[in-house]
């Protein structure tokens, strides 16, 4: 017996063999077994989403010799001759190859004869949005009185090249992109039925690479199989799709988070023998970079099919969300752009290249020596105000003006001790959602060795904190401070200095004042009065941004 592709083989035969498309299914079952039926059905979307194999289906259960349910036999001749393609009262029309209007109307003149067989008389019309004008008038005559005998059923995968003239003539059913795991079960399951060895990493890259079709991922599953010689293996498989490994696109992140020029060259040559599509493998750099942004806002990676959990969760707390967020968008415009360089491996290395030299640096000559936060703390007004280079740019709430008014003496104590706490918090170089609660602490008294580092979090930001990120930051003052034996205390503080003063706060009211001092200064300009008072112009504060 001649061999049968997969994906014919394992066309689904009814609703419940069918992967996905729940909310369609359910609204088409339902019609069914009401026996609320329309005249003319849309089924839209991308290209081996079920869009005929859900249209087949529905004509079956219109003419199923035990009657008409969502559920047909399967046995009786109706159902076994549109299995076959034989059904004569099943007329499937490529909307393609019958663009010509006098072909358009040789077809529904038979419209109006009773089916042959069936119960119904159905036109499955194939990629409508190809039809023309003309094509499409003739068929809005009939849509407008059609005979209690038919049924039209119109798959398309451009829905807004139809008319809507058409359109609102028909239900519309829009079929979505199958997900990467559903089509991956499928797989094994057929891989079973088969009786076929495979590895489930392989079987999950060819459903990545199939992109929500399931036709294109049984063909690439007939492929990979002849490929493998009877087996499906992960090698094999980004072989022949042309992708590196998925511990090579890690491989890449690790080297970026680490800063490490020379190994991430290193991963970028070990690529070159899998012969890669780039884009594909800049496409799994960015799976990875949004795996890992997830994991660092729930605090645990998101388990899937490709694994490396473990990995996921060792870059969340190593690479700052800054820098990764910068890497994904970095990735994105280099992947869009990757067909303009003029070699494209060349092309991906600057991409990753690019990363590597916009990444922030926390490390600074300034910080070697380590002072202890006392003397920190007595740094001068002028000096602490110095540019930092390791200071980040972070999304901040504006300070309330609720907390009472403190004592001079207090605000300058506690303004002075936040200014410290601030330049520490460069120098232990915390990162990600840790540095996020060290910004919005303060000191709440002098720290000294053997005593309890106190720090203050107003009361309204209590979900900052986590055992985790506290664990992080009393590990980075032991080994900025040398004692293995310090412990931190964080309290929540609803009022007073302290809860005022954390340098978030004192970083916004410093932009504020800059803000004020340059929109003071513009506005005393002598010739900024003059345009004022020559021409009755006015100072626009939105647009003063200062120096």
């Amino acid at each position: 017996m001649a061999y049968q592709v997969l994906a014919r083989k394992w066309r689904p035969r009814s609703f419940a063999e069918m992967v996905g498309q729940t909310p369609v299914l359910r609204a088409l079952q339902n019609a069914l077994d009401r026996q609320h039926l329309h005249h003319a059905y849309l089924f839209t979307g991308t290209r081996g989403v079920g869009k005929t194999t859900v249209a087949r289906v529905f004509a079956k259960a219109l003419n199923c010799e035990a009657g008409v349910s969502a559920t047909p036999c399967g046995q009786c001749a109706s159902c076994v001759e549109i299995d076959e393609g034989r059904f004569m009262d099943l007329i499937e029309v490529d909307a393609a190859s019958r663009t010509r209007v006098d072909e358009t109307r040789e077809l529904l003149d038979n419209v109006q004869y009773a089916p042959t067989r069936g119960r119904f008389k159905v036109y499955l019309i194939d990629e409508v949005h190809m039809f023309s004008n003309h094509s499409f008038n003739a068929l809005l005559k009939t849509l407008e009185e059609p005979p209690p005998h038919v049924k039209f059923l119109l798959a398309t995968t451009e829905p807004r090249r139809i008319p809507v003239t058409i359109l609102s003539r028909c239900l519309a059913f829009d079929l979505k992109r199958i997900g990467t795991d559903l089509i991956a079960a499928r797989l094994m399951h057929i891989l079973s039925a088969e009786g076929i060895a495979s590895e489930p990493a392989a079987t999950f890259a060819i459903a990545v690479a199939a992109d929500g079709s399931m036709r294109d991922a049984l063909s690439l599953l007939d492929q990979s199989i002849a490929h493998g010689g009877g087996q499906l293996l992960e090698a094999d498989v980004r072989a022949m799709l042309g992708r590196a490994g998925a511990g090579q696109a890690l491989a890449l992140v690790q080297r970026l988070a680490a800063g490490d020029a020379e190994g991430l060259l290193e991963v970028i040559e070990a690529t070159v023998e899998y012969a890669p599509d780039y884009e594909a493998v800049l496409g799994e750099v960015l799976d990875i970079l949004h795996r890992v942004a997830v994991c660092q806002v729930l605090g645990r990676p998101v388990a899937e099919t490709s694994g490396a959990d473990t990995d996921i969760a060792a870059l969340a707390d190593t690479l700052a969300a800054e820098d990764g967020q910068l890497f994904y968008q970095i990735a994105l415009i280099g992947r869009r752009d990757l067909a303009l360089a003029p070699d494209p491996r060349r092309g991906f290395e600057m991409v990753m290249l690019r990363m590597l030299a916009f990444q922030r640096e926390t490390a600074r000559d300034e910080f070697i020596a380590r002072p202890p936060v006392a003397a920190v703390a007595q740094t001068s007004g002028a000096a602490a105000r110095a540019p930092v280079e390791a200071r980040r740019r972070e999304a901040l709430p504006r300070p309330t003006d609720s907390a009472p008014v403190e004592t001079a003496t207090a605000r300058a104590t506690a303004v002075s001790e936040a200014r410290g706490w601030h330049l520490l918090i460069d120098a232990l170089g915390l990162t990600g959602l840790c540095r996020e609660l060290a910004m919005h602490c303060a000191p709440a008294g002098e720290w000294r060795p053997g005593e309890v580092f106190r720090l203050s979090l107003p009361a309204g930001l209590a979900h900052l904190r986590s055992a985790k990120l506290e664990a992080r930051l009393e590990e980075a003052l032991r080994r900025h401070h040398g004692d293995a034996g310090l412990r931190l205390g964080i309290a929540a503080e609803g009022s007073g200095p302290v809860a005022a003063t954390s340098p978030a706060v004192l970083r916004v009211r410093d932009a504020e004042a800059r803000q004020e001092e340059a929109r003071r200064a513009i506005a005393q300009d002598p010739h900024v009065q003059a345009l004022c008072d020559d021409f009755g112009a006015h100072l626009d504060p939105a647009t003063v941004r200062p120096r």
